[in-house]
């Protein structure tokens, strides 16, 4: 594992290339006509809503490219693979503008939603555009002369649009003041995460990373490309079940937040288990307490979690889960495959996240 200071020195790195690259938008910005009250709001946008997460996507791009070239990158490399990265973190940043409208939350990252700013409101609906609009106009000026650049729009286009397809699932499915369990199942929490999530977290910095590096795509069932997304999918469906355990069964100091799934009326994994396994008694319960916004009623949903046995439940399935990942890992040969895919990049997104407490 690295240790703190090299990642803490990763991601110094990686924040200042946000700087560039902001700087090449607002100047862009000013350079068409745009007046300086309007390039000051877009700085705004930029800088409350791209660069103050964790940045684990933006930066498993670089990671990835790391690991497929086999060596230090140069500084020119470094800089394509950390604009490719900020590109995820826009479009993140898109996502989480927009969402929080939809699901008029009211804090993200420990500050209230962009929307929720007093000057700011429903112009943020536009402010999420823009951070959208600003990924292709990077991709523009730094790969237009690339090989590879119709292969990075397309993927931007196409994971866009798979996630907005689980947001849709998710919003019907979920709706905070709709509560009707009947509505849930495993089947749909499976494809809200694998849409919602595994493609944009998980499939799309690894398969920029490729683009990079060069690995072609190979019409039929050994594209590496539908490799990479048959370990990255089950990956990332992995990461959000056991962030919905997490939400349930960490306590607020570890986690560092405080877990709203329950109250917050969330198709979790944790709910559709429970009440795949429950009593009609404890049915009961469930429809009467779930997604209600009290304490009281919190505390009896997870009563029936501890009595279905959701604990002992996870432990299964995050066994069978990374024995099931490491065995599609080992189905590429040791020493890479011949179009240089590597096990390594896959290796180091499960280690990152088996028995994670937070």
């Amino acid at each position: 594992m690295a240790s703190a200071d090299s990642k803490a020195q990763k991601r110094q790195k990686f924040e200042h290339v946000y700087t560039v690259i902001r700087d090449e938008l607002l100047a862009h910005h000013a350079s068409v006509g745009m007046p300086k009250e309007a390039t000051q709001w877009f700085k705004e946008n930029l800088d409350y809503n791209t660069p103050g997460g964790k940045l684990n996507r933006g930066l498993s791009v670089v990671d990835s490219v790391e690991i497929l070239k086999g060596r230090a990158l140069t500084d020119d490399e470094y800089l394509k693979a950390a604009i490719l990265g900020w590109c995820v973190e826009l479009l993140q940043a898109f996502f989480l503008v927009s969402d929080d409208i939809m699901d008029s939350s009211v804090t993200r990252r420990g500050q209230p939603c962009w929307f929720r700013n007093e000057k700011v409101g429903l112009i943020a609906v536009n402010d999420s555009f823009i951070l959208e609009g600003a990924i292709y106009y990077l991709l523009k000026k730094h790969f237009r002369q690339e090989s590879y650049y119709v292969d990075l729009l397309e993927l931007f286009h196409d994971t866009t649009y798979q996630t907005e397809f689980g947001q849709l699932l998710d919003l019907i499915t979920a709706p905070e003041d709709d509560i009707d369990l009947n509505r849930f199942s495993l089947e749909k929490h499976r494809l809200i995460v694998v849409y919602k999530t595994a493609f944009y977290s998980f499939y799309l910095p690894v398969a920029l990373a490729m683009r990079v590096c060069g690995i072609p795509s190979i019409p039929g069932p050994k594209d590496p490309y539908e490799l990479a997304s048959s370990i990255l999918i089950p990956l990332g469906t992995y990461f959000q079940i056991q962030d919905d355990f997490l939400d349930f069964s960490a306590p607020p100091e570890v986690l560092g937040k405080i877990g709203t799934d329950i109250i917050d009326n969330k198709c979790s994994w944790c709910i559709n288990v429970a009440l795949a396994h429950a009593s009609p008694e404890q049915r009961a319960v469930l429809d009467a307490n779930y997604g209600r916004k009290n304490k009281e009623s919190e505390a009896k949903v997870k009563e029936v979690f501890e009595q279905v046995g959701i604990r002992e439940k996870f432990a299964v399935y995050e066994e069978k889960a990374y024995k099931e990942i490491v065995g599609l890992i080992e189905t590429i040969p040791e020493g890479g495959s011949k179009e240089g895919l590597k096990r390594e990049v896959f290796k180091s997104f499960l280690d990152k996240i088996y028995k994670r407490q937070k």
